[in-house]
């Protein structure tokens, strides 16, 4: 059904735009660099934004993934249509043609993503029934989290039960379940419970630590003939800096060109509402545990205290929550990127008053300052704004040890999903 997907599409745009365009219809310079165009295009973006896989995602963020590769895909061999139209037989100068029937196909585009979507989610589950899980805790005060983050898979796990570590039927309990979670046990325990599940063939799911993530971004090293893995510290290079340093300031430039509208609307409608500044400034850390200023579009009522934001919080303005609704509070941080404060790319910069309170709890938070905050980040596009601590930091050393440029990359493009589910990103911490 993929591929009916992707070949619907590719048909759809060459047989309409074929109806002006004789050469896209034959064997022809213009069709040959368009398909190859197209080709390539999917599939940069099918490794970015995510693929067409129905029965491990919920059908929403499937359709915002595809048509977002699709829109994009549609435009790039659109605007190459219109420049390979420029030539002694067709336009002497370049023009934009045909946008009717480039906007008929995009809107045919969306619903057949949609359609195909639907029905393939649908087709699945029903073919499939939900699997018997599992769930095995340290602690069952951690029990209403875990039905409420797997629940929202109810139709592909059906938790049968819940129980703790400690079980003495263990082995009982993992065999008559086909799949098992396990969620923040000791690392002894764990990999005790990961090797029965192994010899009984049942699928396991458990929340990394600090070590999984360094055993993950191991990589083999052989000596004599006896095999090490070795794990060297997530530091750049003398090159990558030069890189990131350069992308963050054409960046940061070309985005506060092109958003100073919004900056300008924003401030006159924060200063309308209550008189107060336009701007809120705090102090927080970024690599090596340096302070900086940090600037946003005030969203709260002036003197509202210096505290995370929970939900329901009434001390957001109505125009503080469009934007943060929207992420644009925080088009000023692009400032502090171009002072060199910030990167594009890199762990979320943290209240210095949550810096020492997490890091008190949790030592190992203080590796996430080995690199220069940023505006966004993994643990920022995959998770929410409540996410919690120990979950974030995870994330953040996940990206920290897999730092690379074409990473930061592929970050920045998946950004744009952040924006597209916005109500789940900025949700607030429970009160």
């Amino acid at each position: 059904m993929m591929m009916l997907l992707y070949i619907g599409n590719y048909v759809v745009f060459f047989a309409l735009l074929g109806i002006k365009n004789r050469q896209l219809l034959v064997l022809s310079r213009t069709s040959v660099v368009i398909t190859f165009s197209w080709i390539i295009v999917t599939c940069l973006l099918t490794s970015i934004y995510g693929s067409y896989d129905v029965g491990v995602r919920k059908s929403r963020p499937i359709i915002i993934s595809v048509t977002l590769t699709t829109l994009i895909n549609d435009v790039i061999a659109y605007l190459l249509l219109n420049i390979m139209n420029r030539n002694d037989d067709n336009n002497k100068t370049f023009k934009i043609e045909f946008v009717g029937i480039f906007v008929c196909i995009i809107i045919i585009h969306m619903i057949w993503i949609v359609f195909l979507t639907r029905l393939g989610n649908g087709f699945y589950f029903m073919v499939n029934e939900p699997e018997d899980t599992l769930v095995v805790l340290e602690d069952m005060s951690q029990e209403a989290f875990m039905r409420r983050i797997v629940g929202v898979f109810h139709k592909r796990y059906r938790i049968t039960r819940v129980i703790e570590s400690s079980c003495e039927d263990m082995e009982k309990e993992i065999s008559g379940s086909a799949t098992v979670f396990l969620y923040n046990l000791p690392m002894v325990r764990r990999m005790e419970l990961i090797d029965l599940c192994f010899r009984k063939k049942k699928n396991v799911y458990f929340n990394p630590q600090i070590y999984d993530i360094l055993i993950q971004t191991s990589r083999q090293s052989l000596f004599d003939d006896v095999t090490f893995l070795e794990s060297r510290q997530g530091t750049m290079t003398f090159e990558q800096r030069i890189v990131k340093r350069l992308m963050d300031i054409g960046v940061s430039l070309l985005a506060l060109i092109i958003t100073s509208p919004v900056f300008l609307v924003a401030g006159i409608m924060i200063k309308a509402y209550d008189g107060g500044p336009v701007f809120f400034r705090q102090k927080r850390a970024t690599i090596n545990g340096c302070t900086f200023t940090i600037y946003k579009f005030r969203t709260m009522k002036t003197n509202s205290g210096n505290r995370s934001v929970t939900k329901d919080d009434d001390r957001i303005t109505p125009v503080g929550k469009v934007l943060r609704k929207y992420r644009l509070d925080e088009l000023p941080q692009f400032i502090n990127i171009l002072k060199g404060e910030m990167s594009l790319v890199g762990p979320r910069p943290e209240m210095l008053e949550n810096v020492e309170k997490y890091t008190s709890e949790m030592p190992e938070f203080s590796y996430r300052l080995r690199m220069k905050a940023g505006l966004t980040g993994y643990a920022q596009i995959v998770g929410k704004y409540n996410t919690t601590p120990a979950d974030k930091l995870v994330l953040d050393l996940y990206y920290i040890e897999n730092f690379g440029i074409l990473k930061d990359i592929s970050l920045l493009f998946q950004t744009v999903l952040v924006l597209l589910k916005a109500e789940d990103s900025t949700e607030g911490f429970k009160k």
